[in-house]
């Protein structure tokens, strides 16, 4: 039996609306199988929906797909790929 892998990506995203066509987009471009999870992460201290940042987490088990790519790919609704 071949181990599972945990690996994780990351994608940080200045709002929810980002985050959900990051989401949606990454099955386009990357032929992610999994759903990724959007999730809201306040920033420490702060109360403001505004003051947000908006998380996309995708498991790659397989080991897929490259960081390089996925923090272009983020890059480009003006997030980042976050290191583990």
């Amino acid at each position: 039996m071949a181990p599972v892998s945990d690996v994780r990506h990351v994608l940080v995203l200045p709002d929810r609306d980002a985050a959900e066509e990051v989401a949606q987009a990454l099955g386009e471009r990357f032929g992610t199988d999994e759903e990724p999870r959007i999730v809201r992460d306040a920033l420490a201290g702060e109360d403001d929906a505004e003051d947000a940042q908006w998380l996309v987490v995708l498991h790659d088990e397989r080991e897929r797909l490259e960081p390089v790519e996925l923090d272009a790919f983020a890059g480009e609704w003006e997030g980042w790929r976050e290191e583990p």
